[in-house]
């Protein structure tokens, strides 16, 4: 679980759709770690009465694929399958998790405890007038208006009071941030070896699949974008920083991989050592592509070129690493808001190679830019 590749796996499992009037992209790379472990799932037609419904989900396993993987496929199923979800929304969505999560300790390399994998999850439902949001365990789920967050979902983390007093009651402990000194999230799905405390409920163990619910109002005139990511993204980059790098970027373009690709690069190159996935939900509030952005940002990409060209001139043979130190040094200006100058690291790697061949050797992915 803890174990790392010499050299990050970059390439991107990629997606986009659209549909009930939203558009959406979906990028998720490996990265450092040993296993893809992550999954997500997007639909954006329920289909019979909820045709104009859209779901759209992001699950990051720990321990294993399996489950993450399961849960991809069956939760919008569980979900929609409860008596409850037709009536009353959320008690649907609180139950399908917990449905799930027990169904799924029945599968064969669960009761024989060959897999002991868990996953958390963080899930949105869009109605023409609602946003449900669900989430168990530390992936996470931002509302955007106006490039600034407006919504987030709580990270569970057994160190958070009400998480810790759960666990203590159950018989556990916290230490080092963790559930018995071990698992750094309090609520998953799966995870069945914290879950076996003799009397207790399913959300009175350990761990606990039980989802935290948020239900918000859709303003088309203000909403722009909807984040779903893995702590893999998160881990390097604030809300307030994602959303207004998003912002920029869809000042520059219509097309929603890329701008996921972009996100998930940015954050490789910000430190992330996690598997990252990432779903970005845009609504017709969101900006559009502008040509004052688009010039300006070619401008940026020119003073780049140039900067990289006068680094190489003075320094002869130089590498990568060195063309890194002294771009941070000159503090350059109008560099993507919430990127930096990490956001800029593949364009100033492909500058370097075509004008330093012989030192394309020296280009390490664990040159991060931490800006």
């Amino acid at each position: 679980m803890g174990a790392f590749l010499d050299k990050p796996k970059t390439d991107k499992l990629q997606e986009h759709g659209e549909g009930n009037g939203l558009r959406y992209g979906v990028a998720s790379m490996q990265g450092w770690r040993i296993e893809m472990e992550d999954a997500h799932m997007a639909k954006t037609d329920l289909g019979g009465a909820l045709k104009d419904w859209s779901y759209f989900a992001v699950f990051d396993g720990h321990a294993g694929a399996r489950v993450s993987a399961h849960c991809a496929e069956h939760l919008l199923d569980a979900i929609m399958q409860t008596e409850e979800f037709q009536e009353d929304v959320k008690k649907g969505i609180h139950n399908g998790f917990l449905e799930l999560d027990n169904k799924m300790r029945t599968l064969p390399e669960m009761t024989s405890g060959e897999d002991k994998s868990g996953s958390t999850a963080v899930c949105a439902f869009v109605s023409p007038r609602l946003i449900y949001v669900a989430n168990c365990g530390d992936s996470r789920a931002v509302l955007c208006r106006d490039g600034t967050p407006v919504f987030t979902t709580q990270d569970h983390k057994p160190g958070l009071p009400t998480e810790r007093d759960r666990i203590i009651k159950a018989g556990g402990s916290v230490m080092i941030q963790r559930v018995n000194g071990s698992l750094a999230v309090s609520r998953a799905l799966g995870d069945y070896e914290y879950k076996n405390v003799a009397g207790r409920g399913p959300c009175e163990q350990l761990v606990s699949p039980e989802p935290e619910i948020y239900v918000r109002d859709r303003d088309d005139n203000l909403d722009e974008f909807l984040v779903l990511a893995c702590d893999g993204v998160w881990d390097v980059i604030s809300n307030e920083d994602l959303c207004q790098y998003v912002h920029s970027r869809l000042l520059l373009t219509n097309d929603l991989q890329e701008v996921t690709s972009q996100v998930i690069d940015t954050c490789l190159y910000k430190g992330s050592r996690d598997n990252m996935s990432i779903v970005l939900v845009v609504f017709p509030g969101a900006p559009t592509p502008s040509q004052e952005a688009i010039q300006a940002e070619q401008e940026l990409d020119a003073i780049i070129e140039r900067r990289v060209k006068e680094v190489i001139s003075e320094e002869g043979e130089v590498e990568f690493s060195q063309v890194l130190q002294k771009l941070i040094s000159f503090d350059l200006e109008g560099l993507p808001p919430g990127g930096g100058l990490a956001a800029k690291r593949s364009l100033i790697e492909e500058i370097f190679k075509e004008l330093c061949p012989k030192q394309g050797d020296t280009v390490d992915a664990r040159d991060d830019l931490y800006q």
